[in-house]
């Protein structure tokens, strides 16, 4: 379980994040942006330290995903049996909860939730392929391994 967990989190915490920064191109900007949701408006004031911050709390974010979605699986099976649906429907739940209602309601100054149909969407299947699946993917691998172990 707990492998399933960390790879998940790690694995989603590193494809995500190179996506951020390809499609914003300022890394340090992205980080920082990432720290102020819990240390506000002062993480651009901190340079690479509060980069690192924010690296740190992507990370712990993707591993608490990882965690829950393990969780749920270890209680459903079907989960980790069959990754693809469930790690592309749970990116886009972990989509909606992030972007309408955790970073709204944290100190991340000046949030703006994407405008239009397409600009959602796009933002969704990022999250559906960068997050949910492999946290999904994860979780088959390590769950699966110990179920086929138990039979």
């Amino acid at each position: 379980m707990w492998l399933a967990i960390l790879g998940g989190g790690a694995g989603a915490g590193a494809a995500d994040i190179v996506s951020a920064i390809a499609n914003r191109r300022d890394p340090l900007m992205v980080l920082q942006y990432i720290a102020s949701g819990l240390i506000g408006k002062i993480a651009f004031e901190g340079g690479w330290f509060s980069a690192l911050a924010g690296l740190a709390v992507h990370f712990g974010l993707t591993t608490i995903m990882a965690a829950l979605f393990v969780l749920a699986a270890r209680r459903w099976a079907v989960l980790w049996q069959k990754p693809w649906p469930a790690g592309l429907c749970y990116g886009v739940l972990v989509y909606v909860a992030m972007f309408y209602v955790i970073v709204p309601h944290s100190a991340a100054q000046a949030w703006k939730t994407p405008e239009g149909f397409w600009r959602n969407v796009s933002a969704a299947m990022g999250h559906a392929f960068f997050v949910g699946l492999p946290i999904a993917s994860a979780a088959r691998h390590f769950l699966g391994r110990n179920a086929a172990r138990l039979t």
